[in-house]
């Protein structure tokens, strides 16, 4: 897609953060894909490195360790890293960013101070642990539990799907802390990794997302002080993930238009100079047809996440559009892969090209954050 392409958010700050994000991505996330799907994580050192160039939390407030940027910057590295097909940082930094801005918002004072800094510079890995073997995408129905038990609360259960899960520092755990209240007995706790009773799984072997080092979590009896939960209050939990499941939402769809985008140029590259019956398979009218669908396909969904983006700056991003964005756009993200891959013939369903590993990596897109049919279903409820 042409790099001269600026949306109407893009300021003369935005052009230069996000040429620095695009050479960020090219020499050192590019290079390093397969050898942290192979290890099935990236380094630490690759995290701080990032950290040190504000690309992890460029809109958290400078007084916490951030770049005082706004969504805008983070929606920069949302893409551009997306279009790195990079799987370790790319997932891996975002779900600070997700971690962080429950911290932003419903955090005490001293929680922010305590761990803010250190995820905006790397040195701190975030993960959020919501999903439970049986649960999915049902939050109301989760299980493991937090027993006060005088300064201190008791965690006992078990959590799946956690991406950061091997890395990760603290965990933000959705637990319930009254049984008989349904949604208005949910807490939301954080958990340090080196509290007694923390366990890690092994790191999950998936379909794709090979170098995010997504986990199992188990809570034995995990003890730890009462100013661990968010904000200080029991039972908000419900409420706080309601209203920052948008931006979840939102940054995963912005994630799918810069995969999107790489597809599309890699296969434009490709079908340029591979050659079948003496002249480049981009000279076919099949080959033209394909592409010209997936140009329209992206262009319109580069549009409607730039909607996504300028509603975001603007405070005025809701819930049913973070839905629609999120369930359209990693669908449009599923079919531009399938098209793109097609074209590479053989050589696309091997895995030493990126193009076979990002149409693994974009199954899942339609599966976590809330899974596509639960997105639906809340547009629906809105009609």
């Amino acid at each position: 897609m042409s790099e001269s392409y600026r949306p109407a958010w893009m300021s003369d700050d935005l052009v230069q953060f996000r040429d620095a994000v695009c050479r960020v991505a090219r020499e050192q996330l590019e290079p390093n894909d397969v050898k942290w799907r192979e290890a099935k994580q990236p380094t630490r050192e690759a995290w701080r490195m990032v950290g040190e160039l504000g690309m992890i939390l460029p809109d958290v407030p400078e007084e916490y360790g951030g770049a005082g940027g706004t969504p805008a910057h983070a929606a920069v590295v949302f893409e551009e890293f997306g279009y790195s097909g990079n799987t370790g940082l790319a997932l891996g930094t975002g779900m600070n960013h997700i971690v962080a801005h429950y911290l932003v918002r419903f955090g005490t004072e001293v929680q922010k101070q305590r761990w803010l800094p250190g995820m905006c510079s790397g040195e701190v890995v975030a993960a959020i642990a919501m999903t439970e073997p049986g649960t999915g995408s049902d939050l109301q129905g989760v299980r493991t539990r937090a027993e006060r038990r005088g300064d201190n609360y008791v965690l006992n259960g078990a959590k799946t799907f956690i991406s950061n899960g091997q890395l990760c520092d603290v965990v933000l755990v959705v637990v319930k802390t009254d049984v008989t209240l349904g949604a208005k007995g949910i807490s939301l706790m954080l958990v340090d990794t080196r509290s007694p009773g923390f366990r890690r799984g092994k790191a999950l072997d998936k379909l794709g997302m090979e170098g995010q080092d997504t986990s199992e979590m188990f809570f034995d009896d995990c003890t730890v002080p009462v100013d661990c939960l968010l904000g200080g209050v029991e039972g908000k939990g419900f409420s706080q993930l309601m209203q920052q499941l948008p931006f979840e939402r939102a940054q995963l769809a912005i994630h799918a238009v810069g995969a999107m985008r790489r597809a599309f140029d890699l296969t434009v590259a490709y079908v340029k100079e591979r050659k079948a019956f003496g002249k480049p398979i981009g000279d076919f009218q099949n080959t033209r047809f394909v592409l010209a669908d997936v140009k329209a396909t992206v262009t319109a969904s580069r549009a409607f996440s730039d909607m996504v983006v300028q509603q975001w700056v603007d405070g005025t991003l809701d819930s049913v559009t973070a839905s629609m964005a999120k369930f359209w756009l990693t669908e449009r993200q599923g079919e531009v892969m399938d098209k793109c891959l097609q074209l590479f013939g053989g050589y696309g369903y091997m895995k030493e090209y990126p193009i076979a590993r990002m149409y693994a990596d974009a199954r899942v897109q339609r599966i976590y954050g809330g899974t596509n049919e639960i997105q639906r279903e809340l547009v629906g409820r809105s009609l």
